[in-house]
């Protein structure tokens, strides 16, 4: 971005973050040395370029909704019996940013500008980091497994986030000759790293079924691979006795091996070396592991299958150690893990906070594992805990964008200390383009009864309404206001446009005004002078009258207006049926007299006088006649 003034002024320039966006602005500094030709060129740097993703939008819409809900779980119901509902609010989450991810792989594929298809690609690689610390930390804090179930959950972690094995198994088994296929045994290695037995052995069956040699080996493997004890949660077997199945299961592996069965083949003698835990030969299969983290619950599966959660932050550590090795240093992705295998959540939600870039993640996690009351300890030092300030910063983040700003309301409003002062700020910030927005964030403010924000928006919008001279919303917006001198100088401009055109607009509101009238004087007037023009045109004269009259005795009109009151009289007097008293049309006699008697303007033309006096001597002479007929009708009567 190109800064002109800064490069002409020499001075140097500051900058501010705002919640989405960044100030930049020139200071008093001037610059030292010599003096530079031209103008500096500014790179002005986003903080959140994912708001603007149609596709992450969905996520941030979706996921509102998820959080909403959440927080709508009794308070009063014990943690432990809410713990499967976090569960299943934490595979929501989850299963949103699975289709936010399928989706931005498609289009990565579709797209025809390379650029386009990387950025794709990077925000699936993030997504794709997001939902593996999100699945960790679910199995780890949020559903908590114990001993013998952690492991079970720690391998399903695995398979769901090293899927090629299951395309690269298909590619074989469609094969024409499955067993004579490059990748073959590839498949049954990685699938015995997953723990996957019965698909080993089925992939298996196909090389046993040509070598008719060696069936006895592939059946000896077969029989291993089937015997393998794995723990069932729901069973009625303990820990203790799976414990001692397994060993006897690890020791006949051992035996196995020792006795040399599968020398003959060294695919499976590698295969047995794996199931006996041999760390050395699991490592040889690093291109199959792929990450440290896989290395470790393989490891654990054929090491230490009953592993209690307290000891995994050994076993993590060992492993990525083992498998980077001295040289290559740890990514960031790989201290968040150990941070949870290390059961240290909020280093976890720390690192999140540094390394993602954006505030979703762990706003949501946070809120997550907050509701299962494990992050109670953690306040900081201004005033706010950890989920709130997070929560705030993130709905923060949403104030910036055209339309998420409404989803940020709802995150405002559950954040008890600071939310409400968050969102009285935001809502001032918001640009109120058109009347249907302004009115959306109307309803909101006054949901919550924010008196002042209501009062502000509906004075930026009555003045907006005036300046493109739309008086009746103007009048409706300072009404809404409770705005008495805007309502006035509204009425003073309704009133001035009847004078030049002789006829009201905006009839509906100006008939539907109802209590608000009593806003202020003036415009009390204007309502009830339309009301008089309502029952003129209605032929009830009687009423008509009796209301001009008490708009002017009752000093409501102003005096400016007296003349144009007394010539909208001259119509009734003029009635064949006389329609104004004698007491009525003394007081309009009066009213004239004082008219007159008043002090004249400086800057009215000979010829606006001339006027004036056509007009009050039309009007004495209907209020004369007026009067007679009046007397006569009233003595008559009488008699």
């Amino acid at each position: 971005m190109l800064i002109p003034s800064a490069g002409f002024h020499q001075r140097h320039l500051g900058f501010e973050w705002g919640p989405g966006d960044l100030l930049v602005y020139e200071t008093n500094y001037k610059l030292q040395g010599p003096r530079s030709a031209g103008s500096p060129l500014v790179h002005v740097v986003r903080k959140d370029e994912d708001i603007c993703s149609p596709i992450l939008r969905k996520l941030f819409n979706e996921s509102h909704l998820i959080f909403v809900g959440l927080q709508k779980i009794k308070e009063d119901v014990p943690s432990k019996n809410k713990k499967s509902q976090f569960v299943s609010i934490s595979k929501n989450y989850r299963s949103v940013i699975r289709a936010c991810m399928e989706e931005l792989q498609q289009n990565a594929v579709s797209a025809q500008d390379g650029s386009l298809a990387s950025q794709y690609g990077d925000q699936v690689s993030i997504l794709l980091a997001i939902e593996l610390i999100w699945n960790l930390c679910e199995v780890l804090f949020i559903d908590a497994a114990p001993a013998g179930s952690l492991l079970l959950h720690l391998l399903d972690w695995v398979r769901l986030h090293k899927s090629d094995v299951d395309a690269r198994a298909r590619e074989v088994l469609q094969s024409e000759s499955p067993a004579q296929h490059q990748s073959y045994w590839d498949v049954v290695i990685s699938l015995v790293l997953q723990g996957r037995m019965d698909e080993a052995r089925q992939v298996l069956s196909k090389q046993a079924s040509l070598r008719a040699e060696s069936s006895s080996v592939f059946k000896r493997m077969d029989v291993l691979l089937q015997t393998m004890p794995i723990f069932n949660p729901t069973g009625t077997q303990t820990l203790t006795e799976f414990d001692v199945k397994w060993r006897h299961w690890h020791e006949e592996c051992d035996r196995c091996l020792q006795d040399n069965t599968f020398a003959s083949n060294r695919h499976l003698e590698t295969i047995v070396k794996i199931l006996v835990g041999d760390e050395d030969t699991i490592l040889e299969q690093k291109e199959l592991l792929s990450t440290w983290y896989h290395f470790l619950v393989t490891r654990l599966l054929f090491t230490h299958p009953t592993i209690k959660p307290p000891d995994l932050h050994y076993y993590a550590q060992s492993s990525m150690n083992m498998f980077l090795g001295p040289r290559a240093p740890p990514e960031p992705l790989d201290i968040i893990l150990l941070s949870a295998f290390e059961f240290d959540l909020h280093q976890v939600i720390k690192d999140c906070s540094i390394a993602l870039n954006n505030w979703w993640f762990v706003a949501h996690l946070t809120d997550l594992l907050d509701h299962c009351k494990l992050l109670q300890s953690h306040n900081l030092h201004f005033g706010s805990n950890l989920r709130e300030f997070l929560v705030l910063e993130y709905a923060s983040g949403l104030f910036t964008h055209h339309s998420l700003w409404q989803l940020a309301v709802d995150y405002f409003d559950h954040c008890p200390e600071f939310g409400r002062v968050y969102l009285e700020l935001q809502i001032e910030r918001i640009p109120l383009d058109t009347e249907r927005k302004a009115i959306k964030v109307l309803r909101i403010c006054e949901d919550r009864q924010m008196s002042e924000q209501v009062r502000s928006i509906c004075k930026i919008m009555a003045k907006r309404a005036l300046r493109n001279n739309r008086l009746g919303s103007a009048l409706s917006w300072s009404i809404r206001a409770k705005d008495a001198a805007f309502a006035t100088l509204i009425s003073e401009r309704f009133l001035q446009d009847y004078c030049n055109k002789g006829s009201f607009t905006d009839l509906d509101l100006l008939d539907n005004l109802g209590p608000a009238m009593l806003l202020s004087d003036r415009l009390t007037f204007l309502g009830k002078y339309r009301e008089f023009h309502r029952l003129y045109g209605e032929n009830r004269f009687s009423e008509a009258a009796k209301l001009l009259l008490s708009l002017m005795t009752a000093k409501i009109a102003p005096r400016g207006l007296w003349m144009t009151l007394l010539t909208d009289a001259l119509p009734l007097l003029e009635q064949k049926e006389v329609i104004f008293s004698v007491d009525q049309t003394y007081e309009l006699m009066s009213c004239l007299e004082e008219l007159n008697t008043g002090t004249k303007d400086s800057n009215t033309t000979d010829q606006d006088e001339d006027i004036e006096s056509t007009k009050t001597e039309l009007l004495r002479l209907a209020l004369a006649r007026n009067l007679a007929m009046a007397i006569v009708k009233e003595g008559t009567i009488e008699t």
